[in-house]
């Protein structure tokens, strides 16, 4: 199983910083008998290892040479890759340029974004998907607005996805998804008959659905955090402090 980190943003809504955004150290860890800061990114990795990922792929930007000075070659034991988005050009594109190291069409792939902090930690190992499937994991939250708000029907099948929508129909947002390397490919090769056109993945979600494939949300997060702004920051900091007074989700 791979999970790919899209990780080649600006992130200009929490500059200027002296690194790369993913490595804005939130909270700690616990490495042997020492207490170390966590990186933001870090909280991705480790759910994608916790659901089984046996690799991972970071798609990163140019100038983003402080991540791979940081992570190396492997974390927690597994095997790491990077690829390079060349020019911005949005989320769609980042994750599709993993597409070459996914040879196996019926392997499962993780996809979360590196600056969110959420929980339960084992949310995306909670996910089961078949062919031509999406599986998210959804969280609730104030401004859905402000996310990709998700609408289920009563099976919980995705109806739609309002992407930065106000007025949005939802608060259930999705924060990480499952899918098949297949399906994976299926919407890559979408996107291009559409000419690359979206560059958020709510909308090509939704013109995949209306192409017959299937998507379904899992509303099994309690608790989700954007941590690309100063605000999200400071929210991130707050629930991780009560995360681990109320008995330490963290390991």
């Amino acid at each position: 199983m791979w999970g790919i980190v899209p990780a080649a943003g600006m992130g200009t809504r929490i500059q200027p910083l002296a690194f790369s955004k993913e490595l804005l150290p939130v909270g700690s860890r616990v490495d042997g008998q020492i207490e170390r800061p966590c990186t933001v990114s870090e909280y991705l990795i480790e759910r994608m290892i916790r659901a089984g990922a046996e690799k991972i792929c970071m798609v990163i930007s140019a100038h983003k040479s402080d991540i791979v000075s940081y992570y190396g070659g492997d974390v927690r034991g597994i095997s790491l890759a990077y690829v390079v988005q060349s020019e911005p050009a949005g989320l769609c594109d980042a994750i599709f340029r993993a597409l070459p190291l996914l040879p196996r069409e019926e392997e499962d792939v993780l996809v979360g974004l590196p600056d969110t902090i959420w929980f339960p930690e084992d949310a995306l190992g909670q996910l089961q998907v078949g062919a031509r499937e999406i599986g998210f994991v959804l969280f609730p939250v104030d401004a859905p607005e402000l996310f990709d708000a998700v609408v289920l029907d009563e099976r919980d099948r995705v109806r739609e996805i309002q992407v930065k929508q106000k007025g949005a129909s939802s608060h259930w947002i999705w924060g990480a998804f499952r899918l098949k390397a297949a399906t994976l490919r299926e919407l890559y090769e979408l996107w291009c008959e559409r000419d690359k056109v979206d560059p958020y993945l709510g909308t090509l979600v939704n013109a995949y659905l209306e192409r017959g494939g299937r998507a379904y949300g899992a509303r099994i997060g309690n608790a989700y955090v954007d941590v690309g702004t100063l605000h999200g920051y400071r929210k991130a900091l707050e629930l991780l402090t009560r995360i681990r007074k109320e008995g330490g989700a963290r390991e």
